[in-house]
């Protein structure tokens, strides 16, 4: 297995503040701030300067900045207006990758020798990208895409064989896994230093697939070359059509139907992509191409939507006239007729199964009708799922929701988001496996055989002993754990409720959650 390839990283900062600048015509010297899901994503200089910063609420936002500018996030605009940079970066060197709309990266070494130096390379792609589009970048270059781009935000050339050293002090945010960093932090993990640290083997069995590849990251090894042999030519999916597509519209909706057989196909070889090549030859005989990257797994929806954004960019984006009135690479003359997409890397992924429905669009597509099918005959109500929400007792986490309708929790929570909220007062893991419809009357009993009470100030009388069911026969208690408080709806004295919960494990390997509220016991869960 080779090493990590030097690697050059283009980096555009605040792009989505500059492509909403380039395509509505946003002034990015303002105070702007682009907005999902109601939070900050990118913000100007400006409005950095007044106190915005990523991951705010709209309001604080304007609290902070009143003449705030918010505009809607959009992926589309945002690799539209990057289709020039990319093509300007093109001109000075070869074999570019789109990291994502804002960045893209190409292997040092070729600019490197030709202009005599890596220093100088990026120099000239830099000065070469301001004077073609009027947009500042910054380089990086490193061993590796990963440490290009923290390179790049600093404005670095990380010397060969430096790139370890590099990453060590970065935080793990740096990682830009916010579910992974949390559960990091609460370890006690706090750099990427750190968590190079710790045995891959224990990471993949504790964390996950995509924690072992954050894993190689931190250490400075980027998973490209786990990618290392060429996939077999049927993996690559190609399409042609007697009707020239000169439409937006109508190339997406094409080429949606072939991410997704892109995406069976890789999955029945037990593959993943990680880089994705898109090509399209016009009618006139023009041979478009361009390599897309991600970090972590491309899904048949991201293959879709990365298409659809490089069509957009080919078929409505180069027409556009460039800052400072700049010419831009002339639009396709005629309409394409056929469409390839090649998965230019892959990983062998051993845990990639099918999913409960097999591994094809029409098995998902039979099993969707045959629901629907016996929703039609015995209501809605008939055919549920469950979604996973907030709340601080199992049976408040989970709705059930008819099949087809949106799946949206009751409650946010961090089990619907990791950026959601927490509740305090949530149950700690692990889960119950059956939570009860209705929680069954209970006493439990301390070694005297004596009530077990506890106090306003969560005390309990005594240990917890025996713990009788509804009229069955009194079994030991051979384990527990709490109190945990929940006091609900305080500042609704009608509507206030307050309990204690227990965890509690019984002679015969049973393990229960039990609550008590107003003096009385019940059972509410039951563990495996």
């Amino acid at each position: 297995m080779t090493g990590p390839v030097r690697t050059l990283l283009v980096w555009c900062p605040d792009w989505p503040v500059i492509a909403a600048e380039i395509v509505d015509g946003v002034p990015a010297t303002t105070p702007v701030a682009v907005l999902h899901a109601n939070r900050v994503v990118a913000c100007s200089e400006a409005a950095r300067a007044e106190g915005v910063r990523r991951g705010l609420r709209k309001r604080e936002a304007q609290s902070r900045c009143p003449q705030l500018t918010a505009v809607d996030h959009d992926p589309g605009r945002d690799a539209r207006a990057f289709e020039p940079v990319v093509a300007a970066v093109e001109e000075v060197a070869a074999g570019v990758e789109v990291v994502r709309p804002g960045a893209c990266a190409l292997a040092a070494r070729g600019p490197g020798r030709y202009f005599g130096g890596e220093e100088r390379a990026a120099e000239q792609i830099v000065e070469h990208v301001a004077q073609s589009c009027g947009v500042e970048s910054q380089v990086g270059i490193a061993d590796g895409v990963f440490a290009a781009g923290l390179a790049a935000r600093a404005g670095r050339i990380i010397e060969p064989g430096g790139t370890p050293p590099f990453l060590a002090d970065l935080p793990v945010a740096a990682l830009g896994r916010p579910a992974l960093t949390d559960l990091l932090r609460r370890l006690g993990v706090r750099t990427l230093g750190d968590f190079a640290a710790l045995p891959a083997g224990d990471v993949l069995a504790r964390f996950g697939f995509d924690a072992a590849l954050a894993h190689r990251l931190a250490a400075g090894r980027d998973h490209r070359p786990l990618a290392a042999r060429r996939p077999p030519a049927d993996l690559d999916v190609t399409d042609t059509y007697d009707e020239p597509l000169d439409r937006v519209d109508v190339a997406a909706f094409a080429a949606r139907s072939l991410a997704e057989r892109l995406h069976d196909t890789l999955a029945r070889h037990g593959l993943a992509c990680t880089r994705l090549g898109i090509e399209a030859v016009t009618e006139h005989g023009q041979e478009l191409h361009r390599v897309w990257r991600h970090d972590g797994l491309l899904t048949a929806a991201a293959i879709a939507d990365r298409v659809r954004w490089q069509l957009d960019g080919w078929l409505a984006g180069q027409g556009r006239p460039r800052p400072g009135g700049r010419a831009a690479p002339p639009r396709p003359t005629s309409g394409i007729i056929r469409l390839r997409l090649v998965p230019d890397g892959v990983l062998a992924h051993v845990g990639l199964q099918p999913g409960l429905w097999g591994e094809t669009g029409e098995e998902r597509e039979r099993a969707h009708r045959a629901l629907s099918r016996v929703q039609g005959i015995l209501g809605p109500e008939s055919v549920v799922t469950a979604v996973l929400g907030g709340g601080r007792s199992p049976v408040d986490q989970v709705r059930l929701v008819p099949w087809g309708d949106e799946r949206v929790p009751t409650r946010p929570g961090p089990a619907a988001s990791p950026d959601a909220p927490p509740w305090p007062g949530r149950l700690p893991s692990p889960a119950p496996a059956l939570v009860l419809p209705e929680p069954l009357s209970a006493a439990v009993y301390d070694a005297a055989g004596e009530p077990v009470a506890v106090t306003a100030r969560l005390e309990v009388s005594a240990a917890p002993a025996r713990l009788a069911i509804g009229t069955r026969p009194p079994v030991e208690i051979v384990g527990w754990a709490g109190p945990w408080p929940v006091d609900e709806r305080w500042w609704a004295p009608a509507e206030a409720r307050r309990r204690a919960r227990f965890q509690v494990g019984l002679a015969d390997g049973t393990a229960l959650l039990l609550s008590l509220a107003g003096g009385q016991w019940a059972v509410e869960a039951i563990y495996d």
